[in-house]
């Protein structure tokens, strides 16, 4: 299996960087920009119009390279369902927001109710597959095979909705740099790529394809980004992230490999709690936090560097609860 992931992982980094100057040129033309916010650094203004929705590159990638694998490796098909189905509802975000000119993009019932439906599907298969179950390995217990598995019970079913929805909004939280969220996300990728083919459980391939994918999207997307993934990117990274894990029995390790994901969310949570009871003021100069370090005068790339290293550490702290 070692030999098919590598493969999945150099095929999806060259239709990833072939597809991005062909598609990258094609979305200037359609002027699918990015708008950017005017309360924001102001640093960010010189990015508007990047073509963005470029997440439709990522998507492609992942999903012609898994194509191959699957009739091998079907465990490979609940993950693909749930990163195409979230990227979907990511890419009706962008569409309206950008090309029908609703800054709202999607309202927040309507995106809930997409991922509502998608996770209860996949919630049924986790449940009713006989390969994955109720439980949950429970980090620095003893490893894969000797560890301690919690078993959720009825619980399971919000356990389940709860990973996706916060994994969901923290990677979409994340994608507001130039490579952030992309840097981010491979490291994850690569961490979920080494334990699965650890573990033998068959998705290797198609967490190797995102690795792949983000190599070779990263390439136009790092600092000046020729073009951002949008929510098609980032709502499909989240429900890939938070679906492997649940598949792989771990998804109590996201708050560790996946920090970043959180202190992104958990910013936007303390922000407007503490906005709303002090009548006004900020506990951050500007959420989400990666936006704060930029204020404190960070530079975006060492913003991006920082987030990034701590990541790689944190997935090397996973690494030891297994």
């Amino acid at each position: 299996m070692i030999n098919e992931t590598i493969l999945a992982i150099i095929i999806a980094f060259a239709i990833s960087a072939l597809l991005c100057p062909i598609v990258i040129p094609f979305l200037h033309k359609l002027k699918f920009g990015q708008q950017v916010r005017n309360d924001g650094p102001q640093t960010h203004l010189k990015k508007q119009g990047t073509p963005t929705m470029g997440g439709l590159i990522i998507l492609g990638s992942i999903i012609i390279t898994s194509l191959f694998y699957i009739p091998e490796y079907p465990r490979i098909i609940p993950v693909l369902f749930v990163t195409v189905g979230f990227g979907i509802i990511g890419f009706l975000d962008d569409y309206i927001k950008i090309v029908m000119k609703r800054s709202e993009g999607l309202n927040p019932v309507q995106k809930l109710i997409g991922q509502f439906v998608i996770t209860g599907i996949f919630t049924y298969y986790l449940m009713n597959s006989g390969d994955v179950g109720t439980s949950v390995l429970v980090p620095f217990t003893g490893g894969l095979q000797d560890g301690l598995k919690l078993d959720l019970g009825i619980l399971y079913v919000p356990f389940v909705f709860l990973v996706m929805l916060g994994t969901d909004n923290g990677v979409n939280f994340t994608d507001g740099l130039d490579g952030l969220c992309t840097s981010v996300t491979i490291l994850v990728s690569t961490f979920m790529t080494i334990i699965a083919l650890g573990e033998g459980n068959g998705i290797s391939p198609m967490t190797g394809a995102v690795v792949g994918s983000l190599l070779g999207f990263l390439l136009f997307n790092v600092y000046p980004a020729k073009v951002f993934m949008g929510d098609t990117g980032s709502l499909a990274l989240g429900g890939f992230v938070a679906a492997s894990t649940l598949v792989m029995q771990m998804p109590l390790f996201i708050p560790i490999i996946g920090f970043i994901y959180l202190i992104e969310v958990l910013s936007v949570i303390i922000q407007v709690t503490y906005f709303k009871k002090t009548g006004g003021k900020r506990f951050f100069k500007m959420a989400p936090i990666h936006h704060h370090f930029e204020l404190c005068g960070w530079a975006e790339t060492r913003v991006v560097a920082v987030f990034s290293i701590v990541t790689a550490i944190l997935c090397l702290v996973a690494y030891l609860g297994l």
